[in-house]
C-alpha cells in the first residue's frame, strides 16, 4: 500500500462514523442532543455534582414509577455506574438507543434555567434555518 492511501477497512470505518453522525434526528431528538451537549460541558467541569444530580433524580423516579415500569431507569443506572466516558458517549451519540435514553434523562436540573432557555432559543433559530434551507426548492427544469 502506498503512503497516503486508505485501505478498505479504514474507509469502511470512516463511512460508518459519517453515516451515524449524519443520521437525521427528529426535532425533539435533535433538541435533546443540543441540551445534552451543554450537560456534557457541565459534566466535564464538575462530574461529582452532575452525576450526583442524575443519581438523585433516578432514585426519585424509581420511587415514583418503580423500576419495572420504565426499563430506561435501569439502563441509565448501568451507564452512570460505567463512568464519565460512558455517560458522555450516551449524551452525544446519535445511536437509536442513546436517543431513547436521552428522552428519559436523569439530568434534569443540571443546567441553570437561564442557560437552558438560551440554548432552546438558539436551537429554535438553528432548526428554523436548517429546515428552511432543506425545504427550499432545488433546481428544477423549466419546460417552455
Amino acid at each position: 500500500m502506498s503512503e497516503g492511501s486508505v485501505d478498505d477497512a479504514d474507509r469502511e470505518a470512516v463511512e460508518r462514523f459519517v453515516s451515524v453522525s449524519e443520521r437525521r434526528l427528529s426535532r425533539e431528538a435533535e433538541r435533546s442532543l443540543w441540551l445534552n451537549r451543554a450537560v456534557v460541558a457541565e459534566l466535564e467541569s464538575d462530574a461529582d455534582r452532575v452525576l450526583g444530580t442524575a443519581r438523585r433524580n433516578l432514585e426519585r423516579m424509581r420511587g415514583r414509577e418503580g423500576w419495572g415500569h420504565n426499563p430506561w431507569f435501569v439502563r441509565w443506572r448501568i451507564v452512570l455506574d460505567s463512568g464519565v466516558d460512558a455517560v458522555i458517549e450516551v449524551l452525544l451519540s446519535r445511536d437509536p438507543e442513546a436517543v431513547e435514553l436521552r428522552q428519559n434523562t436523569p439530568f434534569a436540573g443540571v443546567l441553570a434555567q437561564e442557560d437552558r432557555e438560551r440554548l432552546l432559543a438558539e436551537f429554535g433559530r438553528y432548526w428554523a434555518r436548517v429546515n428552511k434551507r432543506s425545504a427550499e426548492p432545488t433546481e428544477t427544469s423549466v419546460e417552455g
